[in-house]
């Protein structure tokens, strides 16, 4: 275990580039160029918004922490790029994922409760054997080399929310787009305190005019600017705050974009079209 991300396998396993993750993905494609041509998917955010949406809601089952279901979202994000989601069972993997996110935050629950909400949830789970949920936790484990800890932007937020004086609705929707932030590659891209800032910066840019992220892509430029213009003092102390500091701006806009894309995208987010597309897969898989 690491105290600290700079010291984590996190930093020095689990960080890629946006190049690195699309020669990954492209290769999974290559590798399974037959699969993917007889069962195409919605674009992968709109996929991470699914598998996002079905964690928490079965996590709400089981009444678990909001840091338990973001490790379980992240294991999901990690082993999907070392297997392609086409060859497995997402729901199971969604079921294993919530299951070792709770043992490894220390907040464990028992695997046949966690198997009997999963069922409920998913007919489509296919499972009634928790056997099937240990053999899945042991590929997930051994997939992602044993290499489980999980440095969240939730503690950075904590510690630099302070210096800025948020207010309670600036902090509320900081922690609001941090969780967002697991349906795009941002977890395998940026350091925590990164993700955090980036929260911080749009929470004061677009409170005045947005209370709700993810009703709709309301984070355009124009939106950004209009803002900032309604909220001047509180924006000139967070830009001047972030150029004093050590935190790499470059970075900090990057993600911001990254947020714009992803709000920009979820206006399209049909649950119907996910699902049907694992769906076919799976039905697929369980006729050979």
């Amino acid at each position: 275990m690491a105290a600290n991300y700079w010291d984590s396998t996190q930093r020095t396993h689990w960080t890629f580039t946006k190049d690195q993750l699309d020669d990954i993905r492209t290769q999974q494609q290559q590798d399974n160029q037959e699969l993917h041509s007889r069962f195409p998917l919605p674009e992968p955010r709109l996929m991470n918004i699914y598998i996002q949406q079905q964690i928490i809601k079965l996590g709400r089952r089981m009444n678990v922490r909001q840091q338990p279901l973001a490790t379980a979202q992240v294991y999901v994000r990690r082993f999907y790029t070392r297997v392609d989601i086409r060859r497995t069972n997402p729901y199971l993997v969604m079921t294993t994922a919530v299951y070792v996110a709770c043992k490894v935050e220390e907040c464990p629950i028992h695997i046949r409760l966690v198997l009997a909400e999963a069922a409920r949830q998913w007919p489509e789970l296919g499972i009634n054997d928790i056997s099937k949920i240990g053999e899945c936790e042991f590929h997930l484990i051994s997939t992602m080399s044993a290499r489980m800890i999980v440095h969240h932007p939730y503690r950075s937020l904590s510690d630099l929310a302070p210096g800025l004086n948020l207010s309670t609705e600036e902090m509320a929707l900081s922690q609001n787009i941090i969780n967002d932030h697991y349906n795009t590659d941002m977890p395998l891209m940026y350091p925590p305190h990164i993700i955090a800032v980036t929260a911080m910066f749009l929470a004061v840019v677009l409170r005045p005019t947005q209370s709700n992220l993810q009703a709709h892509a309301a984070a355009t430029s124009a939106l950004a600017v209009q803002s900032a213009l309604q909220n001047p003092n509180k924006v000139a102390k967070m830009v001047q705050w972030m150029a004093e500091s050590d935190i790499d701006v470059g970075e900090c806009m990057a993600a911001t974009q990254e947020f714009i894309s992803l709000y920009e995208v979820w206006e399209n987010y049909i649950e119907r079209t996910c699902k049907d597309g694992i769906t076919r897969f799976m039905k697929d898989a369980l006729g050979k």
